[in-house]
């Protein structure tokens, strides 16, 4: 006879400890108290995939200082719109952690005030970054942001950038003083530990197998890692929160809503330094745009990073290849992802961007030298031997058709539902963590349109589409972060 298979009820599962599950979780266990929930992570601790501290450049994305954000239209004017949600939406994200904080459920040293600046190199680069601030000054989260080309000025903000650059080609620099920089593994602990003491089920090394419908709800087949013995819990409610495996998760389910999108791993690399004196000399997160012809996902930057009380500097991002969809993910994974219902789609993709396949061609053919040369477009001065390469988390790009045509969706973070709203997942990358919370109650809107009455109050601090300029002022204040508008 088959061995029995233990079998447990909870009314919401959680597939993966990343931050994005951490997030909803704490969310649902305010709503609903009385709910049991369950997360279920693959690896030994949450927060180590895409959340952990050098899996992600540990920028809190406000819209401050990322061109990707705020595309130059045809006749040269800046479209702000997606700057000014993100902004708003990271807002959202604050208000949450402060309010853990104050009741003391979360300790506020995952996040740190870091200055977030531009720079424009070039003419058309300070064209876009002058008519970015331009366009963002009438808005309150963006009013502190200061516009220079003075060289002096230049010098006090940025003293690493400015040293040595000689030649005449135009630069200019904005500056925020209302940046960030985060330590997402170190909130999603944080995170779900409150879940833990809220009475939630957060088990480790545990492996979903199988996932499938069952009556209302769903059942997933769960492994643990360590014995093997394997277990069933069935779910009313399932969110599918794997990151890289998201996907592949969602199309073994047969969840319809995926047929014919497509995926591709990226794996990002950076230049890295802990050099006290470089460190010293580069006070923020510094942001440029892509060079011309080169896609928006390879826009970069360098930033001061605090990863377990030590300070770093991070420069790239130089993309890099893994068939893998997670930092711990099999080989074929990318073989095992491709369903025929995806080929037209993966076809279309590639006839349509050879621009963007030509980037990552030469990336990958990049050398040592020629990393150190575009670090010192940022960096003039700067020597190889000071620098390390490192890599960072997989990020597995969304490929779709629209109007015919194959795109990979190298930005923005998708909501899926199904299942007249019994199973919500997440699709997509940056801004993802900065956005969780905003993000995180627009699935709840969606997958629990019956509760939206009775959770309305509760939910209204948390939404990323509102601006409450005192709330955003306290949530700063109880993080310890400087107020809103204050000089940069």
């Amino acid at each position: 006879m088959p061995p029995v298979v233990p079998t447990e009820d909870v009314d919401a599962l959680l597939v993966g400890g990343g931050v994005m599950s951490a997030t909803l979780g704490v969310l649902l266990s305010q709503l609903q108290p009385d709910w049991r929930i369950a997360v279920l992570e693959r690896l030994d601790q949450g927060g180590l995939e895409s959340s952990a501290a050098w899996m992600n450049a540990g920028t809190g994305h406000a819209g401050l200082c990322e061109f990707n954000y705020t595309p130059r239209r045809a006749d040269g004017s800046v479209d702000v719109t997606a700057a000014v949600r993100i902004g708003e939406q990271f807002a959202a994200s604050l208000r949450l952690w402060a309010d853990l904080v104050a009741a003391g459920d979360l300790d506020p040293s995952f996040v740190r005030p870091v200055a977030h600046l531009g720079l424009g190199r070039g003419a058309e680069g300070v064209a876009h970054l002058r008519g970015r601030r331009e366009a963002l000054a009438h808005h309150p989260l963006f009013a502190d942001t200061r516009f220079t080309q003075d060289r002096e000025e230049a010098a006090s903000w940025v003293p690493l950038v400015t040293r040595g650059r000689t030649g005449d080609e135009p630069f200019a620099l904005t500056r925020s003083g209302q940046g960030t920089d985060v330590d997402y593994g170190t909130l999603t602990r944080g995170l779900l530990q409150v879940l833990t003491r809220r009475g939630a089920e957060v088990s480790v090394g545990q492996h979903v197998s199988r996932l499938r419908r069952h009556g209302a709800g769903w059942a997933a087949t769960v492994t643990d890692r360590r014995s093997g013995l394997a277990r069933r819990v069935r779910a009313r409610f399932v969110f599918v929160g794997a990151g890289g495996a998201t996907l592949p998760v969602l199309q073994a389910a047969g969840v319809p809503e995926v047929r014919g999108l497509g995926a591709f791993p990226i794996s990002g690399r950076f230049l890295r330094t802990s050099d006290p004196e470089l460190v010293a000399a580069h006070r923020g997160k510094l942001y440029g745009h892509a060079a011309p012809g080169a896609p928006p996902i390879s826009v970069p930057h360098l930033d001061l990073r605090t990863v377990e009380g030590r300070e770093h500097l991070l420069f790239g991002p130089f993309a890099a290849f893994s068939p893998r969809f997670l930092r711990t993910g099999r080989r074929s994974d990318l073989l095992r992802s491709v369903r025929p219902h995806a080929v037209p789609t993966l076809l279309a993709t590639a006839r349509d961007n050879r621009a963007l396949t030509a980037h990552l061609v030469g990336q990958l053919a990049q050398t040592p030298t020629a990393r150190t040369a575009s670090l010192r477009g940022f960096v003039p001065t700067a020597r190889a031997a000071d620098w390390e390469l490192v890599t960072a988390g997989q990020r597995v790009q969304l490929l779709e058709r629209t109007g015919g045509r194959g795109a990979m969706v190298g930005f923005g973070t998708r909501v899926v539902t199904s299942a007249g709203g019994s199973l919500g997942a997440l699709l997509g990358a940056s801004p993802g963590a900065s956005t969780a919370v905003a993000v995180m109650v627009d699935l709840l809107d969606r997958c629990f349109p019956a509760r939206a009455a009775d959770w309305a109050d509760r939910l209204a601090r948390h939404r990323g589409d509102t601006l409450d300029l005192d709330a955003v002022a306290d949530a700063r204040s109880v993080l310890g972060l400087p107020a809103v508008g204050a000089a940069a």
